[in-house]
C-alpha cells in the first residue's frame, strides 16, 4: 500500500459570495521513502495540497489517505494527534523559537505531543542533533547561528518525533545556492538513514532537480507526473 493515495481531491475556498476552486480532481500515489516535489507557478494549488497532507485543512471532496488513514475525515483534535504522531514540517523561514536554544527548539515537538520521559526525549534529541551536525551549536539560540544552520535545526526538529512523512514548504527559499544544495543532500541522507519520506512544495529548480518524483500542478490540476531524470 502506498504511503499517500489521493483520489479525485477537490478544494474550494469561499471568497465573499464566490466559491473559488484551488484543486480540481487531483489523484496520485506516493510510496514510502519518497523524495518528491509538488511544483508549479503561484496559484497552481501546490501549497493547498501540502496543507491538506499536513492535516491543516480538509478537502472539499475526494479521499486522501496517509499511512493508511483517510485524513480527509479527521476531526480537528484527531488531525492534531495525527500530525504529532506521523508528520514533520519544515518551513522556508525556519520557524524556530527565538528564546529557545538549538537543543530546546528540537525538543519542543516532543514536549507538545509526546508522553516521553526526559531520558527518552534527550536520547532522541541528541541523536538527531548529531545526525545534522549541530552538536557544537546545541546551546546557541537561533540568532547566533547561520541560515543554513537554522535549516539544519529545522530538519532535526522535523525528524525528532520519528515521523513517516516530512512536508517541506519552499525550504531552500532563504538559503544561498551552495547552502541549499547542502541542505538537500542532508535531507536525502536523513531519508536514507531514517526511512522518512520528504515531500516539497517549491518553485526552486534545485529541488526539482534533486527530487526523485515530481508532480506538476497548473490551475489546480495535476498536469504532469515524472520520475528522476
Amino acid at each position: 500500500m502506498p504511503l499517500i493515495r489521493a483520489e479525485n481531491i477537490t478544494k474550494n475556498y469561499r471568497v465573499g459570495d464566490m466559491e473559488v476552486p484551488a484543486l480540481k480532481g487531483v489523484s496520485f500515489e506516493i510510496g514510502e521513502g519518497a523524495f518528491a516535489a509538488f511544483v508549479g507557478p503561484s496559484g497552481s494549488g501546490k501549497s493547498t495540497l501540502l496543507n491538506l497532507l499536513g492535516c491543516l485543512d480538509h478537502p472539499t471532496s475526494g479521499t486522501l489517505t496517509v499511512n493508511g488513514t483517510d485524513i480527509a475525515t479527521l476531526s480537528r483534535s484527531a488531525a492534531a494527534s495525527f500530525r504529532g504522531e506521523h508528520l514533520g514540517f519544515i518551513f522556508q523561514d525556519f520557524n524556530l523559537v527565538p528564546v529557545l536554544s538549538v537543543y530546546e527548539n528540537i525538543e519542543y515537538p516532543l514536549l507538545m505531543v509526546r508522553g516521553w520521559s526526559p531520558e527518552k526525549r534527550r536520547e532522541r534529541v541528541l541523536k538527531v542533533i548529531d545526525a545534522v551536525g549541530m552538536n557544537e551549536q546545541a546551546h546557541k539560540r537561533p540568532d547566533q547561528i547561520s541560515g543554513g544552520q537554522k535549516q539544519r535545526v529545522a530538519v532535526a526538529r522535523a525528524l525528532v518525533g520519528e515521523p513517516k512523512l516530512v512536508l517541506a514548504d519552499e525550504p531552500t527559499a532563504n538559503l544561498d545556492h551552495d547552502t541549499a544544495y547542502r541542505i538537500l543532500g542532508l535531507m536525502k541522507t536523513m531519508r536514507d538513514n531514517f526511512g522518512t519520506s520528504f515531500i516539497f512544495s517549491t518553485h526552486d529548480p534545485k529541488i526539482m532537480g534533486e527530487a526523485e518524483l515530481t508532480f506538476t500542478l497548473e490551475d489546480g490540476r495535476l498536469v504532469q507526473e515524472g520520475g528522476a531524470a
